[in-house]
């Protein structure tokens, strides 16, 4: 409670209830209490505002209580219960500190004063109860929907980096096992491919921010395609154009990476072409490779595309176009536009 609330609120509303009780009772009698004795209305004063101290104690205190236990969904038979207990314990202290105050002053107790003393100050109490506990209402459930916000973004902070995670085993199966069978053939060439198999770690581990320039991008799968075409058959025709206009453009790490392991997966060992282009509002990502006769049409989509359509769901919401299937000349075509 603040100290405005805590000292200078309740005399204040002391004062207001103080007044009404005054006008409305000054109405029905036909006297007017400037008149009388400046003790009489200095006692009556007094007591208002020491009673006051009180009420506001309650309401607050109520407020916080009911605010604690109060549920997903209250409902009419909560609420009218959580109002008749803070009607009752004001009309007990009304009855058991106002009406004695009303019968030693003045003309003594009329019945009239019963029933304004009981049914104006409970009106003030209920109304400042009920802007107190809407306000708490308000930022209980405001306090809970950033608090959901918070546990959503992080839970889909989560998922981004598992679903990141799941190429890593594939990638670097594929990459040993290359560098494995080239120990045996070309010790030079293993050397090689262990720095640039060093080089796509380093990118992976360490230069995760949260967006990276394409070119650095394009930069990796470079790396990644020269490390694949050592352990590719000597026939495949590899064909990779990446625009220069490709270049400043922020865009998420690994998106790319899936389409160009997919190719050389399934390319049967004849040709895989990429193709990368853009501007400063889109880039258009394209990964073909031919299908082996043996093949069976249609084929589902690894783990490695189905993670990427997660990520893209997660970081491109609405902002992505993401097309694979089979063309009329046996070639399997796999399209990522990303609008940024």
């Amino acid at each position: 409670m603040s100290i405005f609330f805590r000292y200078i609120f309740p005399p204040l509303f002391g004062l207001l209830i103080y007044t009404s009780l005054r006008l409305v009772n000054d109405i029905i009698s036909g006297t007017q209490f400037w008149k009388r004795h400046w003790s009489i209305n200095a006692i009556e004063v007094a007591s208002c505002i020491i009673v006051s101290y009180f009420f506001v104690f309650i309401i607050h205190y109520f407020v916080k209580k009911f605010s604690l236990q109060q549920p997903a969904k209250p409902t009419a038979r909560m609420i009218l219960k959580e109002f008749a207990t803070v009607c009752f314990f004001c009309l007990l202290v009304l009855n058991l500190t106002v009406i004695p105050v009303a019968a030693l002053t003045d003309d003594g107790l009329q019945l009239y004063d019963v029933v304004n003393i009981n049914l104006i100050p409970l009106l003030y109490l209920l109304l400042y109860y009920a802007v107190l506990r809407g306000n708490a209402s308000v930022k209980a459930f405001y306090e809970q929907q950033v608090q959901m916000e918070k546990l959503r973004n992080d839970q889909l902070d989560t998922e981004l980096k598992f679903l990141k995670a799941q190429y890593h085993p594939h990638f670097l199966f594929n990459a040993l096992n290359t560098i494995y069978f080239q120990m045996d053939e070309d010790v030079a060439a293993a050397k090689k491919s262990v720095e640039k198999f060093s080089d796509l770690l380093r990118y992976q581990l360490y230069d995760q921010q949260q967006t990276v320039a394409v070119s650095q991008e394009m930069e990796h799968l470079q790396n990644f395609v020269a490390l694949q075409q050592v352990r590719s058959p000597e026939k495949l025709r590899l064909e990779m154009n990446i625009s220069p206009s490709l270049n400043g453009q922020q865009v998420y790490p690994l998106l790319f990476l899936p389409l160009v392991e997919n190719a050389f997966k399934y390319a049967g060992g004849e040709y895989i072409g990429i193709t990368a282009t853009g501007n400063e509002r889109e880039i258009l990502f394209e990964v073909k490779n031919s299908i082996p006769g043996l093949a069976i049409p249609g084929r589902a989509a690894g783990i490695g595309l189905q993670n990427l359509e997660r990520r893209l769901e997660l970081l491109y919401p609405g902002r992505h176009e993401l097309k694979t299937g089979k063309t009329d000349n046996n070639m399997y075509i796999a399209s990522l536009k990303l609008r940024l």
